[in-house]
C-alpha cells in the first residue's frame, strides 16, 4: 500500500520540483552561472545584474538583488554585470560583445576587475550623457564597487529611454514560491504576450520608416530632376573636336551617376538606401566640375564636400564659419556663392524641404532627412556639421530615421534587436587599479577596458 501511495506521487511530485526549479532558474535575479560571456549574457536577458561568481567578493548577493530591485523598479533598460579579469572576458571588445550576445537596447555598465565603463544605444542615452556621466562616476572615486554602480545607476534611470525588457519579468526583486509557481503557470502566456510585443514593435519600425522613406522621396526626385537638368544645359559634344578622353570619362561618370541615382531611388524600400542615391549624385557634380576645369583649361578641382547649405550647389570651394540661429559657430564647406553672401553679411541660400511647419532648411527639418544628408556629406562628418542643429541634435541623441549611419533605426530602450544596433555607442576603455575608466567612455560600445 505504502509503495503504491509513492509511485502515486512520485510523477506529480518530480513534475512540480522540476517546474518550481525550472521557473526559480529563469526569474532569480541574483542566479549565478558558472562565467562567461554567454552565461553573463543570459543572465542579463533575464534580469539586470548579474555577478560572475569569480567576482562575488567584491559585489554579494545582496548587494546585488538590491541594485536590480532598485532597476526593475525604476522600469528602465538599465544593466549592469560585475566581472573578474580574465581571459573570458576581452577587454577590447567586452562592452560590443556583451551588447551584442544579450541583443537588447539599453544601457550597459561593466565592473571588470578594477576597472568600470559604460556605453549605450545612442536612442537610449546620448553617447555625451554617456561620456559624462562615466567620467563623473570615475572622479568621485568611490571607494567600493556597490557604491560605483548605485551612483551609476542612479543617474542613468533617470536618463534613459525606453522600457525594461519583457523578458526581466516586471518589477522588484525578489519572489515566493507560490509566484514561482505562478509564473510557471503562465510561462507559456508570457511567450505568446513577447512575441506580440515585438511583432507590434516591429510593425511599428517599419510605419515609420514607409513615412520617412516617402519624405524623402519628394526631396531626392527635386535632387535626381535638378542634376538631369544640368545635364540637359551642358554643352558638350564627345565627338566634338577639342574633346579628348579624360574629358569623354569625365562626361560618362556624370551620366552613370545619374543613371544609378534614378536606379538607387527606384529600388529603395528602406530610408536608409537614400544614402546611396545622394552619394551618386555627389560623384556625378565632381565629374562634371571636373569636366569643366578641363575644357577651360584651368587647374582640376580638390575634392571637397558639397556646399553645406545646398549640396546641388556642387562641390565646395573653401570653408566659412557659419552659425545656425541660436546655435554655436562652426566651419562648413560653401560654394563661391554662398561664401560671397556669407561675406557681405546676408543670408546663403540653403535647401529647404517641406515640413508640417512650412518650408525649413533641411538641418531644422526632422530626422528623416539624415540618410538624405549623409550620402552628400559622409555619416561620420555629418555630427561635427549639424551640432545646433535639429538634425544634429536629433543624430547625436540616437540614429535617425533609417539613416544607414550605424543601430537599428526606430529601436526603443528594451527592445530585442539581436547583433543590429550602433556598435560606436560602446567603446572606451577598462584600466587596471584604482577605477581607472580607460578613457571614459570614450564612444560607447567599440573600444577597450
Amino acid at each position: 500500500m505504502k509503495t503504491a501511495i509513492r509511485r502515486a506521487l512520485t510523477g506529480p511530485v518530480l513534475l512540480l520540483l522540476a517546474a518550481l526549479l525550472a521557473t526559480v532558474t529563469v526569474a532569480a535575479p541574483g542566479a549565478h552561472a558558472a562565467g562567461g560571456l554567454d552565461e553573463a549574457a543570459a543572465a542579463l536577458r533575464k534580469g539586470p545584474v548579474y555577478v560572475d561568481p569569480r567576482a562575488a567578493d567584491r559585489f554579494s548577493a545582496g548587494q546585488a538583488d538590491a541594485l536590480a530591485k532598485k532597476i526593475k523598479d525604476s522600469g528602465k533598460p538599465v544593466f549592469v554585470a560585475v566581472l573578474p579579469r580574465t581571459s573570458d572576458y576581452q577587454p577590447a571588445t567586452l562592452l560590443r560583445d556583451l551588447r551584442t550576445k544579450v541583443g537588447i537596447s539599453g544601457v550597459y555598465a561593466v565592473e571588470l576587475g578594477d576597472g568600470f565603463n559604460a556605453g549605450a544605444d545612442p536612442r537610449v542615452m546620448p553617447r555625451t550623457a554617456v561620456q559624462n556621466l562615466v567620467g563623473a562616476v570615475e572622479r568621485s572615486r568611490y571607494p567600493t564597487v556597490s557604491a560605483r554602480l548605485n551612483s551609476f545607476v542612479d543617474t542613468a534611470v533617470t536618463e534613459a529611454r525606453g522600457h525594461a525588457p519583457a523578458s526581466w519579468g516586471g518589477r522588484g526583486g525578489g519572489f515566493g514560491t507560490g509566484t514561482a509557481v505562478g509564473i510557471g503557470a503562465l510561462i507559456v502566456i508570457g511567450g505568446g504576450g513577447a512575441y506580440a510585443i515585438a511583432r507590434r514593435n516591429r510593425r511599428k519600425r517599419a510605419e515609420e520608416e514607409r513615412a520617412a522613406l516617402e519624405d524623402l522621396r519628394i526631396v531626392v526626385d527635386e535632387d535626381i530632376t535638378a542634376f538631369g537638368e544640368e545635364l540637359d544645359r551642358l554643352d558638350f559634344d564627345p565627338a566634338a573636336p577639342g574633346a579628348d578622353d579624360t574629358m569623354r570619362a569625365d562626361y560618362a561618370r556624370a551620366l552613370d551617376a545619374y543613371e544609378d541615382a534614378k536606379s538607387a531611388m527606384a529600388a529603395a524600400e528602406h530610408p536608409g538606401d537614400v544614402q546611396a542615391v545622394t552619394k551618386e549624385l555627389e560623384e556625378g557634380r565632381f565629374a562634371l566640375a571636373t569636366l569643366a576645369a578641363r575644357r577651360a583649361g584651368e587647374p582640376l578641382p580638390e575634392r571637397r564636400l558639397p556646399c553645406f547649405f545646398d549640396p546641388r550647389h556642387g562641390p565646395s570651394v573653401t570653408d566659412a564659419d557659419w552659425a545656425p540661429p541660436g546655435g554655436a559657430e562652426r566651419t562648413v564647406p560653401v560654394c563661391a556663392a554662398d561664401k560671397s553672401r556669407l561675406d557681405d553679411g546676408r543670408e546663403p541660400l540653403a535647401r529647404t524641404v517641406r515640413t508640417p511647419q512650412g518650408d525649413r532648411p533641411y538641418w531644422d527639418a526632422g530626422p528623416a532627412y539624415a540618410p538624405w544628408a549623409g550620402g552628400y556629406f559622409g555619416g561620420g562628418l555629418l555630427p561635427g556639421l549639424l551640432v545646433g542643429t535639429t538634425l544634429g541634435h536629433l543624430m547625436m541623441s540616437g540614429p535617425a530615421y533609417g539613416a544607414d549611419l550605424g543601430g537599428y533605426q526606430g529601436a526603443e530602450g528594451g527592445d530585442d534587436t539581436g547583433a543590429d544596433f550602433d556598435a560606436g555607442g560602446f567603446g572606451g576603455g577598462f584600466g587596471d587599479g584604482g577605477g581607472d575608466f580607460g578613457g571614459g567612455g570614450d564612444s560607447g560600445f567599440g573600444g577597450g577596458f
